[in-house]
């Protein structure tokens, strides 16, 4: 009958046009035989084959497709519109000025495109020509990856790569198991345990496995590495096939290792592209800077008006000059149309220098390599992992400068994750392993009691029992790991447990140190050590998997009286509602205790099964298991329905230490003025205990509940209205006097979350209770979220982004369940911790430990920020420089389009006169100190330079230091000049002493913003001026045959040689470079910013150099030494110290000698 309702549901999901077949399921033909004559239908379907493709070119469609892509930037194509131009009309500049960057920058990207696909396709074929082992006809065949099919049979041996997705049929160990490592997916390192069907246990060998007859249904390829629905239905005598579920415990994922099994059969179910690895290889969304988007637009944008309205400036005065002209009075009105469209185009190319192209790859190149020095930071090495930080975008490294709002994990991330079991409560009685009692220090097999009442022994030894059953730990022996070998003691191998949950490890440790040790799992019998020293048998019937929505696991176990039960261990708040008898009150109070304590804790209840409410059970999980829809529904319903009537037995408490300098770490975030958020599943009390610890929330925080336990109290609408008025008023309070601020945290669960978002999706409530909520975490210092699902945590996320103030937002983490919310985030941090390296693999960074957070925003961050900023504003500014003679010329030149600077100058200007003293500044510059950027946060507050005030300022200067260029070198002139040999100055030789002014102008002043010299900064600042004068000398000094033109001949000479003209260029260069300099010092003296005070040396350096004074002196007179000591320290707050200073020549030349900075 079922197999009837199987092949009904597969007609009604086929949908049939023209030769088209679609399935939301897929058949598999196990060694590709058909079913039995009457079985089921055949219907063929073609499947894709094992062939990897993770390149993105092919040798034909390489050109054209790059093309395509690099052409989608605005910026590209809009420099290409440029060089078009220049071809098309007669502009006034050469289109090799505008083609020859452009084509520099498009072939370098292609080349490194090309070359980053080259080895990709080396490695496709590295990974598609591996050998494969195939049964085939009873035989093994060995063959290459690429030309496996599916349902095929293969052969994998030990410690060798799964080809494909493979379904588990049998392996060399006795209970049809295998061990694999998964660490190539998502980096866990321990050993999971994967299942094969037990009616395909005993095929063992290649003929015994070739005459399988069987076909498997599952469902089409997804992404998910954790989720797989499917069946095997194996044809025997009978004509009724045998099915059994098949899930991910069966199902051996591509890129996984067999480990400590010799080998396995199985059969490919996914191959190539739809193998799960695969399907996870799709890029994830791209991010980009908030610097970018805005910054970058401000700047283009008005950089863009600037050139427009110099255009249609210069262009309609031009045009009303000569309409005035008898000559254009007889011409067409279309033909002066065009004439005036013609001169606007070449305006357009002569004043395109403001945004040039160079920017662009500037940009990208300082965050490429700027990136390396994260990697490279050997305070951000953990000695432990082996590793280092890793970049895995350097899109968003200003971005680490900019954040508001910082969103993280407990477990794992502020705490180790490094389970230790403190002790367990069976009825209200603790036991604590290796106590001290009555004076005597116990040995693992005594307990010690807490409590006068003596519990029963039953409930004792079901409590024991069930944390030795209920779990999934793997025992091994001894193994080498890394080098290194484990399960030896005293010479002789023993045990140790792997789990992929560190608390199951703990709780079993725990159990070892109580008296009950748990053997093995062998031929699906569960053997224990009870503190008697005899060995206990349990058949393990069905396992209940744990999962985030239950939040607790069961097992059904038949002992070997015949008896079955069944063991729970999950969340009070999972446990405490099914429970309907035991000492509930003593044990929920040791559990408060111990979640105020920072531990982590967990309920154990039981429940005996009859014969007959077992078969019940044992139905309703199999029906579930069988289904192909809705598996994880039907699951949940049979686990609600098996779950429930439990007599609760106690409590286990396991304590997770909080990660080295993470109080240290959170109070410095504080301090640089970011919020933080704890977003957790734990429990409330657990969270708040370890937020206490870590300093999120101070004795002094006056902590706001927003929880269910209130909501169901008071309603939702007026607990946030409550919360919102005691924090506004608090607000208001501190506004108007000047009084300790009250500090506020806030703490929320799940629950409350929902109701919260869903109010205004469904319109309820008076008010938007999204806006109320999100003013009262604005208020508060710190918000602990707790009971929280990964889900929530990505919307918490959302939540904030989407504000009015559009906070820059960070999410670390180091768990599966943080991916979403670090894809979420602005800013995504990933640690290298125990629950895999999903989190890091997803991340925009990774590092090893949450205290590194601190180096990576207070130091790198701020670099990073400032640096860019930098970087930006200056290329605006020193094109600004460029141009804006460039127009001013047009008034003197009769509009004709004649350009001030020659075609080189013009192209060189900004690819190599004056690109690379910027792009070592924005790599290498620190205005201050990395130790006094980790000793005083608030300096992380200060990064604000891409405001409209700073932007208006590098135009003004911009614009001021044109004009002094341009007149300065006009009014100098303005008569007739000769030079020694009695040649006259022409228009080539004004524009070179402009340009030569404003070579060095620009320069010098990216020298004067300097703070931090290195020999790098003096060889590529120095180094590019010398290279200017030299080319200049190169390029007016020889006859180019190539040049249709020599105007620039022994012109450069021609300027040098004149007395004036030297003058002139260290005058106009001083007259530039003086506003900025007076505008500097003033604003030092009068109102320094918070950056501009920390560049100053601190008392306890200048300290250390008046005893250095004192020390210099002391051999000639150590009396004078002494006064001086005293007159420098006793002055040194003082305003009129420094004119004491200046007064005193001697003191004058001590201070100058000693507070400069060590390096110089």
């Amino acid at each position: 009958v079922e197999q009837r309702d199987l092949t009904r549901f597969f007609l009604s999901s086929c949908i049939c046009m023209g030769e088209e077949i679609w399935l939301d399921s897929r058949t598999v033909y196990i060694g590709h035989k058909e079913p039995p004559p009457g079985a089921e239908a055949y219907i063929p379907q073609r499947y894709p084959d094992n062939r990897i493709v993770s390149s993105k070119y092919t040798s034909w469609n390489f050109i054209p497709k790059n093309l395509f892509e690099q052409f989608r930037r605005i910026a590209n194509f809009y420099f290409l519109a440029i060089f078009l131009v220049q071809l098309i009309i007669d502009t006034p500049t050469s289109p090799v000025t505008s083609g020859l960057p452009l084509f520099f920058v498009i072939t370098v990207t292609a080349i490194k495109q090309g070359y980053e696909d080259w080895l990709r396709h080396k490695a496709d074929c590295s990974i598609n020509e591996c050998p494969v082992d195939v049964v085939q006809q009873g035989k093994v065949v060995r063959t290459q990856s690429h030309k496996l099919r599916v349902g095929d049979i293969v052969m994998v041996r030990e410690d060798e790569t799964f080809p494909c997705d493979l379904i588990l049929l049998s392996s060399s160990r006795h209970d049809g198991t295998c061990y694999v490592t998964t660490a190539s997916l998502d980096g866990e390192s321990s050993h999971k345990t994967y299942y094969a069907v037990q009616d395909t246990v005993a095929f063992r060998t290649e003929r015994e496995v070739d005459s399988l007859h069987a076909t498997i249904e599952c469902e089409q390829p997804q992404p998910d590495l954790y989720k797989f629905v499917g069946r095997i239905n194996i044809y025997k005598d009978r004509e009724e096939p045998l099915a059994r579920p098949l899930g991910a415990e069966n199902l051996l994922l591509r890129g996984a290792t067999l480990k400590n099994t010799q080998h396995i059969y199985a059969v490919a179910v996914y191959t190539g592209m739809e193998t799960k690895m695969a399907l996870n290889y799709q890029s994830k969304s791209q991010k980009r800077s908030a610097v970018e988007k805005t910054s970058g637009q401000r700047h283009v944008v008005s950089s863009f008006n600037l050139r427009l309205k110099d255009t249609v400036l210069t262009a309609s005065v031009k045009n009303h000059l000569l309409s005035n002209s008898t000559s254009l009075v007889c011409l067409p009105f279309l033909l002066q149309v065009i004439r005036a469209f013609t001169d606007f185009l070449a305006f357009m190319v002569l004043f395109n220098y403001i945004i040039p192209v160079s920017m662009y790859v500037t940009v990208e190149m300082q965050k490429f390599l700027g990136s390396y020095f994260i990697t490279w930071d050997e305070e951000m090495f953990d000695e432990e992992l082996g590793e280092g930080a890793l970049v895995n975008t350097s899109d968003l490294n200003e971005e680490l400068g900019q954040v508001e709002y910082v969103f993280t994990d407990k477990t794992g991330t502020l705490t180790e994750n490094n389970m230790e079991f403190i002790e367990c409560c069976v009825d209200g009685n603790v036991y604590i392993p290796h106590a001290i009692c009555n004076g005597q220090i116990l040995t693992c097999h005594c307990i010690c009691k807490m409590k006068v009442c003596l519990c029963r022994q039953e409930h004792e030894d079901l409590f024991f029992r069930a944390l030795c059953l209920c779990h999934t730990v793997q025992v091994k022996e001894e193994e080498t790991v890394d080098g290194i070998k484990r399960g030896i003691h005293q010479g002789r191998p023993t045990s140790f447990y792997i789990s992929s949950s560190p608390d199951e490890v703990a709780l079993v440790e725990g159990m070892k140190r109580l008296g009950y040790t748990y053997l093995r799992l062998k031929d699906n019998y569960m053997e224990i050590l009870n503190k008697d020293d005899e060995i206990e048998r349990f058949e393990l019937l069905h396992v209940l998997n744990f999962d985030s929505v239950r939040r607790r696991m069961s097992v059904i176990v038949r002992s070997s009286s015949g008896e079955c039960l069944l063991f729970c261990k999950g969340a009070d708040s999972s446990i405490f509602p099914r429970v309907v008898s035991g000492k509930v009150e003593q044990v929920k109070a040791r559990v408060e205790q111990n979640a105020v304590e920072g531990l982590r804790t967990l309920c154990v209840a039981y429940r005996r099964l009859s014969e007959s409410e077992y078969k019940e059970a044992r139905r309703h999980l199999n029906e579930a298991q069988l289904a192909l829809q809705d598996r994880e529904q039907r699951l949940a319903q049979a686990y609600d329905t098996i779950e429930k009537d439990f007599v609760l037995l106690g409590a286990t408490a396991v304590e997770d230490r909080l990660q080295e300098k993470a109080a240290d770490t959170i109070e410095s975030l504080h301090k640089a003025g970011m919020k933080v958020w704890v977003l957790t599943g734990d429990k409330m009390e657990t969270a708040a205990a370890t937020c206490y610890a870590s300093k999120l929330f101070r004795r002094s925080t006056q902590i706001l509940e927003l929880t269910k336990k209130r909501t169901e109290e008071q309603s939702l609408h007026d607990v946030l209205f409550e919360l919102s008025r005691t924090v506004l008023r608090q607000r208001s309070i501190s506004g108007y006097e000047i009084i300790h601020c009250l500090d506020f945290g806030l703490i929320i669960d799940g629950a409350t979350l929902s109701a919260i978002l869903k109010s205004k999706q469904e319109g309820a409530g008076p008010g938007n209770y999204r806006e109320i909520f999100l003013e009262i975490g604005r208020n508060c210092s710190a918000v602990l979220c707790c009971r929280m699902a990964p889900l929530q945590k990505a919307q918490i996320v959302k939540l904030i982004k989407a504000s009015k103030e559009h906070p820059i937002t960070l999410a670390i983490g180091d768990g599966a369940n943080d991916v979403s919310m670090i894809l979420e985030a602005h800013v995504g941090i990933g640690i290298m911790g125990k629950e895999g390296r999903q989190a890091a693999r997803n991340s925009d960074y990774a590092i090893p430990k949450f205290k590194h957070l601190k180096k990576m925003l207070l130091v790198h961050g701020h670099y990073y920020y400032i640096r860019i900023a930098e970087l930006v504003q200056y290329f605006f500014y020193k094109n600004v420089c460029f141009i804006f003679p460039q127009f001013l010329y047009q008034f003197f030149c009769g509009f004709s389009q004649q350009p001030l600077y020659d075609t080189a100058y013009l192209t060189l200007y900004n690819i190599s006169f004056t690109s690379l003293p910027i792009l070592l500044y924005s790599l290498v510059e620190q205005h201050i100190t990395t130790e006094r950027l980790k000793r005083d946060p608030s300096l992380y507050k200060s990064n604000s330079l891409l405001r409209w005030p700073v932007f208006i300022y590098w135009t003004c200067l911009g614009v001021f230091d044109a004009v002094v260029f341009f007149f300065g070198a006009y009014f100098l002139f303005d008569n007739t000049t000769f030079t020694s040999n009695g040649q006259m100055f022409g228009n080539w030789t004004f524009g070179t002493l402009v340009f030569t002014v404003l070579v060095f102008t620009v320069t010098l002043k990216l020298a004067l913003d300097t703070h931090h010299w290195t020999w790098i900064n003096h060889f590529v600042i120095w180094g590019s001026l010398l290279f200017y004068v030299i080319f200049s000398l190169l390029w007016g000094g020889i006859i180019w045959p190539f040049l249709n033109y020599q105007r620039m001949y022994y012109v450069f000479m021609q300027m040098l040689s004149s007395g004036p003209a030297w003058l002139s260029i260290i005058l106009l260069i001083t007259v530039s470079l003086l506003p900025d300099v007076i505008k500097k010092v003033l604003c030092r003296a009068v109102c320094p910013t918070a950056t501009e005070r920390a560049q100053v040396p601190s008392l306890h350096q200048f300290q250390l150099s008046c005893y250095q004074v004192g020390g210099l002196f002391s051999s000639f007179d150590s009396c004078f030494a002494k006064i001086v000591n005293q007159l420098l320290l006793s002055h040194f707050k003082s305003r009129a110290f420094w004119q004491k200073v200046e007064s005193t020549p001697m003191l004058a030349d001590i201070s100058y000698f000693y507070c400069r900075k060590p390096n110089e």
